[in-house]
């Protein structure tokens, strides 16, 4: 064997680089702040870090019953840390509302002092008179105030609001660094922003508190309530010079994007295929302005599918495999994506996207999140974890009669998602015993059902809630396997932490904060200091789209792009590999 080959390669080598300047601040007890670009194996460092505190401090912080904190945003990502550092003791993961609340639970008089602040609950105190001594509590995340009831219940992001309030006490702060004299954050930069700020102000401004380690890729903040890069003359910047995920023309294009950061490759031999599509010579009319300008210059849903089928038969020539497990298409356009998927009429009702990709409208969060898991539950035989979603304050089986009047529920429920529409399962949920509504739900049906027809047709929220009742309930299943990635497709919300061996991106007009022609030139002729958020927000998403292939990625744009736009897909991408589109 040649000593050649005995050397770490690229990737390995800048990791290596990365990760004993992670060793050296956690000795020096200093705040750092990791940044990993895509596939730098952020995850990896994270659970080294954790690896290295336990063999260096874990006896002793054992001994003194102190622990890591190691704030997470997914379960997954929870068990993951744990299962990778063995259940240690010492190591606390948690999601940060988890990790939050079991903190903050104890304060009870300031949790009930601090709660009338919160404008979303104003009008619920009052409606059950105050909050008196009633115990605030937190299970499913939704706000629940009733007068005969001694408790409350949070939502979540009322957790995080009371958070940030509670650190402004000494004697919160103290307690937490007490108990957690080390703090990790993965994914930083999806923290609040209150969250984050508060740890900046009462921290690491003042030098004190925990030691605090950010792991995360300020270019991978896709979601908006996201604090993105966090900066801060205390804390140490670590950049993770690496990609062990995609082929090195892929990387090429990367660090084109983002020269700040360049990335080594695992191996500088192996090669994949990179290609954009663009569709300014497609014949016929394209789409104008409409409301809020947010679909001038896309091409029709009828033009945008035969594009994406032309696209997909040339790159099966090239031996591309769109079976779900090697190819995923992401959809970064909703109403070519609805069409795919059997969602038409729900996108076009509207007038938003996030109200249904997002779950932002009350109806679809309910449906999506509560409902179709209770249903797949209870038709797999899985009861437990049927009531787990459906709620603690829902009637339990404690009797035959229970066991007898739930089966019948459910059935007739599981019938009504195959034959019936929307609407007639929110009226079976609200007129059966063993199910029930949300309470945002619950709200909106007594305000449609006190409505004149012309109250509805006067308000968007009413007039759109209205329709939706009349969808069938199959429309919402598939809009359902969606959102939770059971397709070969996805959007944005489907990227992050994701990878495939081959990528195709279609990129089209529909959202209200992306344009991607503008984004690229901007890319070409400079950002102003009012479009900052803007920019940043699709450079993000653009990033992220095109790091996720192994081995293959393709874009088509069904949007017209300007010349200054190409100019910016020649610099990145290579002018050989830009193809105009006609029928």
């Amino acid at each position: 064997m040649s000593d050649a080959s005995l050397r770490p390669n690229p990737a390995e080598e800048a990791a290596q680089q990365a990760l004993e300047k992670v060793h050296k601040f956690i000795l020096g007890r200093n705040s750092f702040r990791l940044e990993a670009g895509a596939g730098a194996g952020k995850t990896y460092s994270l659970i080294k870090a954790l690896k290295f505190i336990l063999e260096n401090q874990g006896a002793e912080l054992q001994r003194r019953c102190k622990k890591v904190a190691c704030i997470t945003y997914t379960n997954v990502a929870t068990d993951q840390i744990t299962a990778q550092t063995d259940g240690h003791p010492v190591v606390h993961s948690s999601t940060i509302h988890a990790f939050c609340w079991a903190l903050i639970k104890s304060f009870q008089p300031v949790l009930r002092e601090e709660l009338p602040n919160i404008v979303e609950w104003s009008e619920k105190l009052n409606e059950i008179g105050g909050i008196g001594l009633r115990k605030i509590d937190y299970d499913l995340g939704h706000r629940r105030a009733k007068p005969d009831e001694q408790e409350v219940y949070l939502g979540h992001d009322d957790v995080l609001t009371l958070m940030v309030a509670l650190m402004g006490y000494k004697k919160f702060r103290n307690l937490l660094t007490t108990r957690f004299p080390i703090l990790f954050i993965d994914e930083y930069q999806d923290t609040n922003r209150d969250f984050a700020q508060s740890m900046l102000t009462h921290f690491i401004d003042k030098g004190e508190g925990p030691l605090i380690g950010l792991f995360g890729d300020s270019w991978q903040k896709i979601y908006g309530d996201g604090c993105g890069l966090i900066e801060n003359t205390r804390l140490e910047v670590i950049g993770k010079k690496a990609n062990f995920r995609s082929v090195k023309n892929i990387v090429d294009v990367l660090n084109k994007m983002r020269p700040d950061l360049p990335q080594e490759v695992t191996d500088p031999d192996a090669t994949g295929s990179v290609i954009v599509y663009h569709t300014n010579n497609w014949p016929g009319e394209r789409k104008p302005s409409g409301r809020g300008g947010h679909w001038e210059g896309d091409l029709f849903d009828d033009d945008a599918h035969r594009c994406l089928e032309l696209v997909r038969s040339l790159l099966e020539k090239q031996g591309w495999d769109f079976s779900p497990k090697k190819t995923k298409i992401l959809m970064l356009t909703h109403k070519v994506l609805a069409t795919e998927q059997d969602y038409r009429k729900i996108a076009e009702i509207f007038r938003y996207n996030d109200s249904y990709i997002k779950k932002e409208n009350s109806y679809i969060a309910f449906l999506v999140d509560t409902v179709e898991p209770a249903c797949l539950a209870y038709k797999e035989g899985r009861y437990g974890e049927m009531f787990s979603v459906l709620g603690s304050n829902l009637l339990k089986v404690k009797s035959r009669d229970d066991k007898i009047g739930w089966s019948e529920d459910m059935g007739k429920l599981l019938d009504i998602r195959e034959q019936g529409t929307i609407g007639d399962v929110v009226d079976h949920i609200g007129n059966v015993k063993h199910l029930m509504l949300s309470d945002a739900v619950q709200r909106m049906e007594k305000e449609l059902a006190d409505a004149s027809p012309a109250e509805i047709e006067a308000s968007r929220g009413l007039k759109e809630i209205n329709e939706l009742r009349g969808v069938a309930y199959k429309e919402l299943i598939a809009l359902s396997n969606f959102l939770n990635d059971h397709t070969p497709f996805s959007t944005k919300h489907g990227v992050k932490g994701a990878e495939f061996e081959n990528v195709l991106i279609v990129l089209g007009r529909g959202w209200n904060r992306y344009n991607w022609n503008t984004f690229l030139e901007m890319s070409q002729n400079g950002v102003s200091e009012d479009k900052i958020e803007f920019y940043e927000s699709n450079r993000n998403l653009f990033y992220v789209a095109c790091s996720r292939p192994k081995k293959r990625l393709a874009l088509l744009f069904t949007q017209e792009l300007s010349d200054a736009a190409l100019e910016t897909l020649i610099s990145w991408f290579g002018e050989n590999t830009i193809i105009a589109l006609s029928e």
